[in-house]
């Protein structure tokens, strides 16, 4: 439980160029081009054994995103083949799964039977949520939609981290909320590395790669650059 294998992976998709039916009628009159095919990723293989945590570093633009987007299934490849072995909790788009209508409760249950808990884990859990996420608890009772972007995003935190994964995937979550509910996000990231959770963090923060992190992927453009020690990549990817 908690490997990830990707073997020769190829992913592309489409762009738009056209935002509205007239751009697009009038591309096509002009015989413009109406559409990109980029190649985000381009021959990717590597193997993630259980209770590594690897860092995905690279200019945007680089195919991280999209690599977690194939790790987390929300993706499929072009070709190629992903072989996942274990419960993967994604932290990446929080709250993506909120209904803004419903509030902080109720969400905190649609979101959790979403990521795949059980009703009586939520039950026995709820307080733990809602201390982690430090929202007031009158707050907990309000539409989510009157919520702080801050707020939104610590109570969706708040929920993710309660899945007891095997596979983590973080993209730069940690720039949620404050400076000490950050500090309490990457505690938490290490309470998870010590349970031997797998790891796979996305983050422009080169030192809290370095922090966390015993191994690292450096994609550019789409290809893997560089796959191994944490230092020797980032000063790779420094100097490119």
């Amino acid at each position: 439980m908690g490997e990830i294998e990707f073997s020769n992976v190829d992913k592309y998709f489409y762009l738009q160029h056209q935002k509205t039916i007239k751009e697009l009628v009038a591309a096509i009159f002009h015989q413009k081009k109406t559409l990109e095919r980029v190649h985000a990723l381009k021959n990717v293989s590597f193997k993630i054994k259980k209770g590594e945590s690897v860092g995905i570093i690279g200019k945007n633009g680089a195919g991280k995103s999209t690599l977690l987007k194939l790790m987390a299934g929300v993706s499929s490849p072009t070709s190629g083949s992903i072989k996942i072995n274990g419960r993967i909790s994604p932290l990446i788009e929080l709250g993506a799964g909120f209904h803004p209508e419903l509030n902080g409760k109720e969400n905190i249950f649609l979101n959790g039977v979403i990521l795949g808990m059980e009703e009586k884990f939520l039950i026995d859990k709820f307080q733990e949520i809602v201390d982690f996420s430090e929202i007031d608890m009158k707050f907990i009772y309000t539409p989510v939609k009157y919520y702080s972007s801050g707020m939104y995003m610590r109570l969706a935190f708040a929920v993710a981290v309660f899945t007891q994964p095997d596979i983590l995937l973080v993209d730069e979550i940690l720039a949620v909320g404050d400076t000490a509910f950050q500090a309490k996000c990457i505690k938490k990231m290490e309470e998870f590395k010590k349970q031997a959770v797998t790891t796979i963090f996305v983050s422009h923060s080169l030192e809290t790669v370095k922090q966390f992190c015993n191994r690292v992927i450096y994609l550019k453009e789409g290809k893997v650059e560089f796959d191994g020690e944490v230092n020797e990549g980032i000063n790779l990817y420094i100097k490119s």
